[in-house]
């Protein structure tokens, strides 16, 4: 069989070129020795799971680290699962977290096209190659005929996949391919494997240590029926000419480092190091599962940002899951940024990391409190302008009230900082009290209703907008001695049942009142933050409700 004839009947490409010019076009990089080459390679899906950003973040730092390059590539083969305006969604999450390229998809770079549909001609070149060698041929098999032998195998309990006595197309004669080309029947294009089953040797991953891998002997596919290549051979040729060295990834892929392998060897290239990460796991009632984007919101990285955890802290939190070190350190040196953190890949988890939220929140807060109230101001008006709704916004019409607000709710000139933010959507749902636009006050008050009343007209009756907090603690216990509450509070414990109630109690229904709150920060800063006429516009709104 002319086999060079074959592979230009095969795939008529003129475009492609001797595969000297591509090893060429694409020299070794240029990089001191130890610097490592990463990257990350997602699917234009319109989904970034939060496995994406662990998987990043330890490439983007294995690569800088090292003095290497760190780059974007976009795996977009899957024409049928590719969804529009994914890309954008690529580069929005990975930029709110911080995650730096060097090169890549929409960047730069002398290494691309960074898209893989961009890049069929690399891909031709090297599948008529193989085809020349005797080492890829056509398949002319219909979903049906593969839909065949899986039930057959199935049923037989045989491995399943295209090999052996099942690869039917592997050994068509000439004049059988050619029958089939001039009939206008479809194909694609197939690896002849030259792998044995009953060979295992022992593989270095770098997360998890030496394991045992069988050699392949599935003829899979390494060009569709339209041209374009299957993850398989991309990736290949991809990491090969794009000069990678270290791959890290989910152990999703395990089951096809055999292929991974016997394609780096067939083509010629030498193989880079791989390392597979464990999945990203959460505990539903009392076992343990893969974290799921079908059963879990906060698998999404979009659910981070519509939520508005702050990148530094979801930052944080995954590199508590990438080294097992990572705390120890955070402790022993809190104010470092994390990039000088030393990242092991050797002391990456060999078992699934574990997602807890709360873990996630605390560390949330802690980050939050340390922002100064401009930096919130800003962080939240972010959150806003893309995730708020309209009465939100306009909490940021007046800069200067809201400074005022975030400085009493952080915490900002106390003893110690207040840490109750966990994210901007729960932080502007804690200060919209202080808006009238979202002040809808449930009044639920302990006392009976005539109390109250008098109470709060007692004291709207003596506040006064520029008494100090002194003098205006002074007024809250004179109106509640007025109505028979203990202001001493030795005497109350002495005896509580001489007494409706305490000074507390009375500061209590003024705060319900004013916030429609039981517990806020300090309640004479808060009016002072509201206004007199605020103030009083609130307590009369609480009487009227009486």
């Amino acid at each position: 069989m002319d086999l060079n004839k074959l592979a230009d009947a095969l795939i008529p490409d003129e475009n492609v070129k001797p595969l000297d010019y591509y090893e060429t076009l694409f020299p070794e990089r240029d990089l001191p020795k130890g610097a490592q080459v990463t990257r990350l390679a997602p699917s234009p899906t319109g989904f970034m799971h939060l496995g994406n950003l662990y998987v990043a973040l330890a490439n983007e730092r294995i690569a800088h680290q090292s003095g290497g390059v760190f780059y974007l590539r976009i795996e977009d083969t899957d024409e049928k699962r590719k969804v529009e305006g994914a890309v954008e969604v690529i580069h929005s999450s990975l930029k709110y977290f911080d995650v730096i390229f060097d090169e890549g998809a929409d960047l730069c770079g002398n290494y691309g096209p960074y898209y893989q549909r961009q890049r069929a001609e690399i891909y031709h070149a090297y599948a008529k190659e193989l085809i020349k060698k005797g080492l890829a041929y056509p398949c002319f098999c219909t979903e049906e005929d593969l839909e065949k032998t899986r039930e057959y195998q199935t049923e037989n309990k045989l491995l399943p996949g295209y090999y052996g006595e099942f690869a039917k197309c592997r050994n068509l004669s000439e004049e059988e391919i050619y029958a089939n080309l001039a009939a206008g029947k479809p194909y694609v294009i197939r690896l002849k494997s030259q792998g044995d089953v009953e060979v295992k040797h022992t593989f270095h991953d770098e997360v998890k240590g030496d394991i045992t891998v069988t050699e392949n002997n599935q003829d899979v596919v390494i060009l569709k029926s339209d041209g374009i290549p299957t993850y398989h051979f991309a990736h290949a040729i991809d990491d090969h000419f794009m000069r990678t060295t270290l791959v890290i990834r989910g152990e999703e892929w395990l089951s096809s480092l055999p292929i991974h392998i016997e394609l780096f060897k067939t083509l010629g290239f030498h193989l880079p190091k791989y390392g597979h990460n464990c999945s990203i796991q959460k505990v539903d009632g009392e076992t343990r599962r893969k974290l799921s984007k079908r059963k879990d919101p906060e698998a999404s990285l979009t659910f981070y940002r519509e939520q508005g955890y702050h990148p530094t802290a979801v930052k944080t939190y995954m590199m508590t899951l990438l080294n097992s070190n990572f705390e120890e350190w955070m402790l022993k040196f809190p104010d470092k940024p994390l990039d000088e953190f030393k990242y092991s890949i050797g002391k990456m988890g060999k078992s699934g990391a574990l997602f807890d939220i709360l873990k996630l929140n605390d560390i949330s807060k802690t980050i939050m409190a340390t922002l100064s109230e401009t930096e919130m101001y800003d962080f939240l008006k972010s959150w806003a302008d893309d995730f708020g709704n309209e009465a939100q916004k306009s909490y940021f019409a007046d800069k200067d009230y809201m400074l005022r607000v975030l400085t009493l709710c952080m915490g900002i000139g106390g003893k110690k900082r207040r840490k109750d933010f966990v994210c901007a959507k729960q932080a502007m749902e804690m200060i919209d009290y202080f808006f009238d636009s979202t002040f809808a006050p449930v009044y639920e008050y302990r006392f009976d209703k005539e109390t109250v009343k008098t109470i709060l007209q007692g004291f709207k009756a003596t506040y006064v907008y520029a008494d100090d907090m002194q003098t205006w603690f002074e007024k809250v216990k004179a109106v509640a001695t007025a109505s028979g509450f203990a202001t001493d509070m030795k005497a109350y414990k002495a005896d509580p049942t001489a007494f409706p109630g305490n000074v507390s109690d009375v500061a209590e229904m003024l705060r319900i009142a004013t916030t429609g709150l039981y517990n806020t920060p300090d309640l004479w800063t808060i009016m002072q933050i509201l206004g007199e006429e605020r103030t009083f516009a609130r307590l009369d709104k609480a009487v009227a409700a009486l």
